[in-house]
């Protein structure tokens, strides 16, 4: 039977909480980020000009870039702008913040996508397949690879990827850079090493949890039940096991997703792919603030709504926590 606390009223007023609590989360992060940028040393105009500037230069360019405003009042025009979806213009190119990020998004959403595809059925199957054999030899020769990979940072999984099926086969290519024009559907090949990259740091963390909740639900009266009354154990593991064993992996697949999705910045350096974490690198580099604002505040909308879903998710996997308080 379940606590009070882990039961929840699944209604408009509970998803009004969770809205509201979205929407604090974003503030939150907003002034963060922008109080970041203002005591990061340095600004645009110190970046665009060089060490080697005149005071006045460096003066007349904070001007025209409005640097010499109060931070309260810059950050709530900033702030207006931007839940209207407009961030600005980046200070080193001039282009619409909006126009950069719509470039190398759709990148960054291609590469996600792609590994969310893998890792979601490798981390729910190899943890199904575990946990109901948990303790026997298959759980602990996954477990232990599981626990492998989780130990070997993101970078040198990828170099390793690399020197293995680019420099020693040559099967791939090593580095993941797009011509004029193109895609990464265009040339599916640079796909593959960052995809492997990102899912093997996210498939441990996954799969482990997937496989406790399996063996844990494995276990429960309800399951033992459907086995007494002779049903099928692959309907036993499809319906009452594998729901109940997702519940509480669910929030974890929702910050892999977030992570994904928003452009991993070891992969994406490593092998030069194109996408938001790229973008996020060079504009750090150029005190580009418009650009770095607008980033972070995307990548934590995407995370807010990921856990969202997830919210949604747990409660549609486990009908118990749907019963009202």
């Amino acid at each position: 039977m379940s606590s009070p606390e882990a039961s929840q009223s699944w209604g408009p007023r509970w998803w009004l909480a969770r809205s509201a609590g979205a929407l604090l989360v974003l503030f939150a992060v907003s002034v963060l980020v922008f109080a970041a940028t203002e005591v990061a040393p340095g600004d645009a105009a110190t970046a665009r000009l060089g060490p080697q500037a005149s005071a006045d230069a460096v003066a007349a360019l904070r001007a025209q870039l409005e640097l010499d405003r109060p931070a309260p009042l810059r950050y709530l025009d900033w702030l207006g702008h931007a839940v209207r979806g407009d961030f600005g213009a980046s200070y080193a190119s001039g282009r619409p913040v909006g126009e950069l990020i719509a470039d190398r998004f759709g990148n960054s959403l291609v590469l996600g996508l792609s590994a969310t595809a893998l890792l979601v059925p490798l981390a729910v199957g190899l943890g199904l397949w575990a946990g109901l054999r948990a303790g026997r030899r298959g759980d602990r020769i996954v477990s232990g690879t599981a626990l492998g990979l989780a130990a070997v940072p993101e970078f040198v999984t990828g170099a390793l990827l690399m020197a293995v099926f680019a420099a020693g086969l040559g099967w791939l290519p090593a580095v993941s850079l797009l011509g004029a024009g193109q895609g990464p559907l265009d040339e599916p090949s640079v796909l593959v090493l960052p995809v492997l990259t990102l899912v093997s740091v996210c498939l441990a963390q996954n799969l482990r949890l997937v496989r406790a909740g399996v063996a844990e639900a494995a276990r429960s009266p309800a399951v033992e039940a459907a086995r007494l009354n002779g049903v099928p154990e692959g309907r036993v593991a499809l319906r009452y096991v594998l729901p109940a064993g997702l519940g509480p992996a669910v929030p974890m697949l929702a910050r892999s997703t977030t992570y994904l999705l928003g452009g991993a910045l070891v992969a994406e350096s490593l092998f030069g792919y194109p996408g938001i974490a790229a973008l996020l690198v060079d504009a750090t580099a150029a005190r580009d603030v418009p650009v770095v604002q607008a980033v972070a505040l995307l990548g934590a909308a995407v995370a807010v709504a990921a856990n969202l879903v997830a919210d949604l998710a747990v409660p549609l996997l486990d009908p118990v926590q749907r019963r009202p308080r």
